[in-house]
C-alpha cells in the first residue's frame, strides 16, 4: 500500500522489515484506572489516551534532514535499531455528555502488525465499538483511519458519525487523482478512498473553526496531508490534539526546522508545525500527540529557536 512520491523516503518493504525488527510489547491495562491508561479531565471533557500499539518508522522517514552524527544521536534517543524506531499510536477516547468520541481509529488490519490494538484496549475499558458515537479523522493515512472497516468490509464502529476536513476529502476522493498525482500516491489514495467511501452516508466534512461538539473545534494544520486537522478543546490551558501535525516529540521540538519524510507537502507541513509549536509555547496550550512517547500529553517550552517537551 505504501508507495509514496519523491517527498517520501521509505518503501513498504522497509516498513514491514522494521516491524519484525522490534520485539516490544505494550501491557494491557486492567481497568480504566490502571497505570497503563492515562486519563484526565479537561473542562467538559473526560479524556483517556488509549493505545493502538506502535509502528516502525525507518531513519530516512524520521530524520531526512539530519547529518550522520545528528541522525545517530536522535536514533539513540528514540531507542531505535538499524531498521528504525518504534513510535506509539496514542488515540484519545473522549467522553462529552452522551458522546463517546475517538480522534482517529488506528490501523486495524491495514498497516503494520504491531498496531491495530485499539479495539482490544477499549474492551479492557469495558467499551465496545458499538458505543462509539463519533470518530474524527485528523487525516486518512492508514495508521489513523485503517480501522474504519473490518476485514470483511463491515463498519467497525457502526453507530458512529464520522468527521473529516473538507480539503482532506477533496484531495483523496478526486476522480482524476491518478491523472493528477504522482504514481507513488495512487495505492495510498485507494486506502483513503476505501475508508472514506465506507462512511460516505454518515460523514461530515469540516473546516477551520467548526465544532464537533460544544467546546471542541477544528484547527486546520495542513501539510502532512492537504486537509490535515487538529482539534482544540476548551478548558484550562486549552488542549490541542495534534494528530501528525508534529509527528515526534523527541525530534521536532528540538529541531522544528527539520522535515518529516511522510509529509505530502513538506513546506506546508513545516510551516504548520512551526506555527503550532510557537502558539503552544506562547499560549501555554496543553498538547496531545499521536506518535509521541505514551501518553503524549504535555507542553512546549521555548528554548531559543527550539522547544522542550514537558510531560504533563
Amino acid at each position: 500500500m505504501f508507495d509514496f512520491d519523491t517527498n517520501v523516503h521509505a518503501t513498504r518493504r522497509q516498513l514491514l522489515a522494521g516491524s519484525a525488527a522490534v520485539a516490544a510489547a505494550m501491557a494491557l491495562p486492567r481497568d480504566v484506572f490502571a497505570a497503563s491508561f492515562h486519563r484526565f479531565e479537561h473542562g467538559a471533557f473526560d479524556v483517556t489516551v488509549v493505545s493502538d500499539g506502535f509502528i516502525i518508522l525507518p531513519p530516512e522517514v524520521l530524520l531526512p534532514d539530519a547529518g550522520p552524527e545528528e541522525r545517530a544521536d536522535f536514533l539513540k534517543r528514540l531507542g531505535a535499531g538499524e531498521k528504525g524506531a518504534a513510535v506509539q499510536a496514542n488515540i484519545p477516547l473522549i467522553r462529552h455528555g452522551e458522546d463517546l468520541i475517538l480522534i482517529d481509529n488506528g490501523s486495524g488490519t491495514n498497516f503494520q502488525p504491531t498496531a491495530g490494538k485499539l479495539v482490544g484496549n477499549l474492551g479492557t475499558l469495558g467499551i465496545s465499538p458499538e458505543q462509539i458515537t463519533k470518530v474524527v479523522f485528523t487525516h486518512v493515512h492508514p495508521d489513523h483511519s485503517g480501522a474504519t472497516t473490518t476485514i470483511d468490509g463491515k463498519l467497525l464502529y457502526p453507530n458512529a458519525r464520522y468527521y473529516v476536513g473538507q480539503a482532506e476529502w477533496d484531495f483523496w476522493t478526486d476522480k482524476e487523482f491518478e491523472a493528477r498525482r504522482p504514481a507513488g500516491l495512487h495505492g495510498f489514495a485507494k486506502g483513503a478512498q476505501r475508508d472514506l467511501f465506507a462512511v460516505d452516508d454518515r460523514i461530515i466534512r469540516v473546516r477551520e473553526g467548526d465544532e464537533i461538539v460544544p467546546g471542541m473545534s477544528v484547527v486546520e494544520t495542513p501539510g502532512h496531508t492537504p486537509g490535515h486537522i487538529s482539534l482544540e478543546l476548551e478548558g484550562r490551558d486549552n488542549l490541542l490534539i495534534t494528530g501528525d501535525a508534529c509527528t515526534s516529540d523527541t525530534i521536532f521540538f528540538a529541531r522544528p526546522d527539520w522535515h518529516f519524510g511522510f509529509d505530502t507537502d513538506t513546506e506546508a507541513a513545516l510551516a504548520s508545525r512551526q506555527k503550532l509549536l510557537d502558539r503552544a509555547a506562547s499560549e501555554k496550550l496543553k498538547l496531545l500527540g499521536y506518535h509521541w512517547t505514551y501518553p503524549g500529553v504535555g507542553y512546549a517550552e521555548r528554548r531559543g529557536d527550539a522547544y522542550k517537551f514537558v510531560s504533563a
